[in-house]
């Protein structure tokens, strides 16, 4: 027997309706589109010579149509991607290919630039009436019916594009900008995408906000990356320190030049010169010269800063700082610091009600009614929020141990405490140390009467590992027994610490750690030492709280492991390129799924397939059969973080490998694998319409499931909004199912998943998404910190100042198998 190879034919079909739950109604930000475009839609292959960025290229093509639509477009008015789709809404006259000269004149008194435009029509036209029978489910997704959502993807999009600065499927307006740290802002933008749905096309419409560059002097941006108070903090220059900083942001940055007031070029900054515009020299004629001399013979400009470095714009090329204006409309595409990212979630944190009149009043923007491209291929779209069905899970019954004074409890609205109550099994904590990173002034000796524990302190800029090593020793010692646990205090600084702490007790000593901020000891509040001893008790084995058999037949009947998965990447843009992603799964290890293991590997940076899904599945069984005395008869495996596009990629290579992993385990070892995506990075919301269906926030209640309106036409999918709302409009889950051998129902399905978001170990409140999942992630999270020679950084560098490679440690065998993440 061979091992199992799959080729996708058809993710699975939906099931009959759920019918578990109270039945309500309620709004979601989609627009049905009430009009498709009743004849077929050609398609075209654009290339702009010489090759220009995106946003130039729909200038260029926007001009040549507008100069050109009756001569060489029979009147049409196609539209164009920027990169090189075209679609139009009849057979342009030109024939199959034609090539253009065209001529973009500059807004600024530069030359006028040359191009050439390239296009061909490319196959068969696109055939609406093969869109119209999948939305029925009378076909399958074919490449023609997703070319029809592309081409209306981009006609609803078209229009708005022209005119704002587009982000994918945003467009973003500078009015309401909001400057926040470092020399950027927020701009406030829209979201839309066509979606399919049962019997029609929906336009979701969300609210999205992005970073860009604050334009102005380049001067002001390099005092808010360094969180300058006035410039005169400048007229020193930099130190090697800062200039680093300030170099790794503005990279690539655009700028103009203001000291010719005729000539007003546009450069993009190279990096900075390590020298001082003063002390940087080039050669002119025959002599050499200073940046600050030249400007001041050449152009009577004296340097009000001639200590602080220059821009390189060319080799050899240099202009002082003082002379650069950021370029408005530039994003900022590295990673947020942790205050710009809290200032960012500010900032897009809506209400229910803010966010969905909003949305609703985000019409008026688009207006479709008045879209003569929409017209042009003869669409409507609605201006009505749609209405859709939805019902209410009820809460499962959660149980701690059978002395607690309150041993058992049904939450409502998705939280409950821990007054009256034991974790349902505690661990016995006999080994353990502390070590303090704290200077004796913030933690005398005197304010700690108990020796035992031993109590140790670090420095925490000194060796770590050395400290941590020395407290392993020495609980191990005082204990006569393998130290289970160091807790760490730690002064209330950045991640560096942090991040050296669990790359040394995960990967050198094999000890769970917990750490805590001093500033939480010095106001001990009983909720967060609750949550603190949550997490030491799974972290050593314990657990904390379960749900009856009843509530999770599909895990208790028979045995059955639930595995999560994950895959975290590098950030985006320059800071993330050659760093690895991390591919995580955890296994649940017993018939409560309550207790997990645990595996980690390293991959190419933003490959989202797990390169070595099969054997990290294998290691799970195996895990399973030693913990539990038998192998697992079913497979429940939710995956993380996959999108439309890449679900047939995932279908065909990760379900297979985990089947391999099984048949490596036994020629005749065949579990039922049940595989279901599950995404959080989506637009889709939902308003309650009624006071009475909302919870205290305004957002709809735990429970709130939705399978129509707004899901796929006909395969198994379902949104689960399974927490209750802290702040802002809650995110509900989408689960898909691609592939199902266990015969799961709706309401199955539902319920379970609902069920099991009451369990997670770290709190007492039920979460946004299935444990196995959120665990994955705290995983994956946790192997970016493993690196190894302090290379860790805020930016997650894989590669040191000098070049090298980074190493990234493995986690001990005896971590693996708790939940040391936690």
């Amino acid at each position: 027997m061979e091992k199992s190879s799959y080729k996708i034919t058809q993710f699975v079909k939906r099931p009959a309706l759920g019918h578990e739950g109270i039945r309500l109604r309620i709004r979601s930000n989609f627009f049905e589109v009430t009009s498709l475009p009743h004849l077929n839609i050609s398609q075209y292959d654009v290339t702009i010579i010489p090759e220009v960025p995106k946003n130039l290229n729909r200038r260029i093509f926007k001009r040549f149509v507008e100069q050109n639509r009756i001569r060489f477009f029979g009147g049409a008015n196609p539209v164009y991607d920027g990169r090189r789709r075209m679609f139009s809404n009849k057979v342009l006259p030109f024939g199959q290919t034609a090539t253009f000269d065209t001529i973009l004149e500059e807004e600024t008194n530069r030359t006028p630039r040359k191009f050439k435009i390239v296009i061909k029509k490319v196959g068969r036209d696109i055939n609406m009436e093969e869109l119209v029978q999948f939305l029925n489910a009378r076909s399958r997704m074919t490449n023609n019916c997703q070319m029809a959502i592309t081409a209306i993807d981009l006609i609803i999009g078209y229009k708005i594009s022209t005119s704002h600065i587009t982000v994918s499927r945003s467009f973003y307006t500078p009015q309401g900008a909001l400057p926040i740290t470092g020399g950027v802002e927020l701009w406030q933008g829209y979201y839309q995408s066509a979606r399919p749905t049962k019997g029609k096309m929906m336009i979701n419409i969300d609210l999205s906000a992005t970073v860009f560059y604050e334009p102005g002097p380049l001067i002001q941006t390099i005092m808010k990356i360094l969180g300058c108070r006035n410039p005169d903090e400048l007229y020193k220059g930099l130190s090697d320190k800062d200039r680093h900083k300030v170099d790794r942001v503005i990279r690539n940055l655009k700028i103009r030049t203001n000291h010719l007031y005729e000539s007003k070029r546009t450069h993009k900054i190279e990096k900075l010169t390590p020298t001082a515009a003063s002390n940087t020299t080039f050669q002119i004629d025959d002599s050499i010269i200073s940046v600050q001399h030249y400007f001041q013979s050449r152009y009577n400009r004296k340097l009000i800063y001639p200590l602080l470095p220059c821009v390189i714009i060319k080799k050899n090329i240099y202009l002082p700082i003082e002379v650069c204006d950021v370029e408005p409309g530039q994003r900022f595409l590295r990673k947020l610091n942790k205050k710009q990212t809290n200032e960012m979630i500010g900032y897009a944190r809506k209400v229910p009600f803010v966010r969905c009149d909003k949305i609703r009043n985000s019409i008026n923007t688009l207006n479709y009614k008045s879209d003569e491209y929409l017209q042009e291929f003869g669409m409507s779209v609605s201006n009505d929020m749609t209405v859709v069905e939805a019902r209410v899970l009820p809460a499962p019954t959660v149980f701690y141990h059978p002395s607690s004074r309150e041993n058992s409890i049904q939450p409502k609205n998705g939280s409950w405490n821990l007054q009256g109550k034991k974790v349902a099994t505690g661990a016995t904590l006999g080994s353990w140390a502390v070590v303090a990173f704290l200077a004796h002034s913030y933690l005398p000796d005197e304010n700690i009467p108990n020796r035992n524990p031993p109590i140790l302190r670090a420095n925490p800029q000194g060796n770590i590992e050395d400290s941590l090593k020395q407290a392993w020793l020495k609980a191990g010692n005082t204990a006569k027994a393998q130290p289970q646990l160091i807790l760490c205090i730690l002064p209330n600084t950045g991640i560096q610490l942090y991040a050296e702490i669990k790359r040394v007790s995960d990967t050198v000593i094999g000890v769970s750690t917990q750490c805590v901020q001093s500033q939480k000891i010095r106001q001990v509040k009983k909720q967060y030492c609750a949550n603190l001893c949550l997490k030491i008790n799974v972290k050593l084995g314990g657990m904390n709280s379960f749900i009856e058999a009843a509530q999770i037949p599909f895990i208790t009947d028979v045995p059955t492991i639930l595995i999560g998965a994950d895959v975290s990447h590098p950030p985006p843009g320059p800071d993330g390129n050659n760093r690895p992603s991390f591919a995580a799964l955890c296994g649940s290890m017993d018939a409560k799924a309550s207790r997990y293991a645990a595996s980690i590997r390293v991959q190419t940076g933003r490959v989202e397939i797990i390169a070595d899904l099969a054997n990290m599945v294998k290691e799970l069984l195996k895990t399973f059969y030693q913990t539990c005395g038998q192998k697992p008869q079913r497979i429940l495996f939710y995956r993380d973080g996959v999108s439309d596009g890449q679900f047939e990629n995932v279908y065909n290579n990760e379900i297979t490998a985990i089947k391999n992993a099984c048949y490596s385990l036994g020629e005749h070892y065949k579990p039922s694998i049940t595989f279901v995506v599950v995404r959080k990075r989506h637009h889709t919301r939902f308003f309650p319409m009624d006071k009475l269906d909302a919870d205290k926030t305004g957002n709809c209640l735990p429970g709130t499931v939705v399978e129509t309106g707004v899901t796929h036409p006909f395969e198994f999918d379902f949104y689960l909004q399974s927490h209750a709302g802290i702040l802002g409009t809650s995110r509900p889950a989408h689960y898909h199912v691609l592939f199902d051998e266990n015969g799961f129902n709706a309401d199955s399905l539902q319920t379970l998943t609902y069920n099991l978001c009451y369990i997670y170990a770290r709190c007492t409140r039920s979460v946004s998404m299935v444990p196995p999942v959120y665990y994955a992630h705290l995983i994956s999270a946790r192997a970016k910190l493993h690196v190894h020679g302090d290379l860790y950084s805020d930016t997650e560098s894989s590669v040191d100042s000098t070049g090298g490679t980074a190493t990234f440690g493995v986690v001990k065998q005896e971590l693996q198998r708790v939940m040391y993440y936690a």
